[in-house]
C-alpha cells in the first residue's frame, strides 16, 4: 500500500512537471511573437537563456520516470503513464526550441523595421498557444474528445501558414531587397506551425494513454 502511494505521488510530480513545461512553453512562443513584434532584442535574449529551464523540467521527467520503472516495474496503464510522460516531454522540449528559434529570428533582424506589419503570424501563436493548453488538459484529464478537436485547431493554424507563405512569396517578387526578412518571416511561420504539430503529437498521446491506441491526428 504505501508503494503504490509513493507510485502515486511520482506520478502525480511528472504531471505536475509537464503542466509547468506546457506554460513554459506558451509563455515562450508568446513573448517571441511579441519581440518579433516590438523590435525588443532584450525580450528576445531573455527567452533564449530562459530555455536552459526546459530542458532540466525534461531531466528531471526522465529521472524520475526512468527510477519508476526500475524500481516499480509497473505494467499495463501505469506503465504507459510514464512512456507517454517521456514522450510529452520531448515534444514540449522541441516546442520550446522552436519558440527559441523564433526570438533568435528577432536578434537576427538587430532592430530593422518590418516589412509589413504582422496579422497572421500573431494569430498563428495565439491558436497554437490554445492547441498547447487544450493538449495537456486532454492528458491530464484523460480527454480523448478534446485531443480530437485539437485536430481543427490544427488545420486553422495550416491554413494560415500556407497564406502567409503566399503572400511572403508575392512580396519578395514585388520587392527582391527584403527577401532576407521575408524568408525570416516565413521561417517564424514554419516554427509555430511545428508547434502545433507538436501539440496534436501530445493529443495522439493523450489518446494512447487511454485507448492503447495511437491515432494520426496530423493527417
Amino acid at each position: 500500500m504505501i508503494q503504490r502511494k509513493e507510485f502515486d505521488q511520482n506520478l502525480d510530480e511528472l504531471r505536475h512537471l509537464l503542466h509547468a513545461m506546457g506554460d513554459h512553453v506558451k509563455e515562450a512562443l508568446q513573448g517571441a511573437v511579441e519581440a518579433l513584434q516590438t523590435k525588443n532584442i532584450a525580450k528576445a535574449q531573455v527567452i533564449v537563456k530562459r530555455d536552459v529551464e526546459l530542458n532540466l523540467m525534461e531531466d528531471q521527467i526522465m529521472e524520475i520516470g526512468s527510477r519508476l520503472i526500475v524500481t516499480q516495474q509497473p505494467v499495463a496503464k501505469d506503465l504507459r503513464r510514464i512512456i507517454v510522460a517521456f514522450k510529452i516531454s520531448s515534444d514540449l522540449e522541441r516546442m520550446g526550441d522552436l519558440s527559441l528559434d523564433i526570438a533568435k529570428v528577432t536578434l537576427r533582424l538587430e532592430g530593422q523595421d518590418l516589412i509589413k506589419p504582422l496579422v497572421d503570424i500573431p494569430r498563428m501563436a495565439e491558436l497554437a498557444g490554445i492547441m498547447i493548453d487544450e493538449s495537456l488538459k486532454s492528458y491530464l484529464d484523460e480527454n480523448t474528445d478534446l485531443a480530437y478537436k485539437m485536430a481543427q485547431d490544427d488545420d486553422e493554424i495550416d491554413h494560415l501558414y500556407s497564406q502567409i507563405t503566399r503572400d511572403l512569396h508575392s512580396y519578395m517578387i514585388a520587392h527582391p531587397d527584403n527577401v532576407q526578412q521575408a524568408m525570416l518571416l516565413i521561417l517564424v511561420g514554419r516554427y509555430i506551425e511545428r508547434i502545433a504539430d507538436h501539440a496534436t503529437n501530445i493529443g495522439e498521446s493523450a489518446v494512447y494513454l487511454v485507448t492503447g491506441k495511437r491515432p494520426d491526428l496530423n493527417s
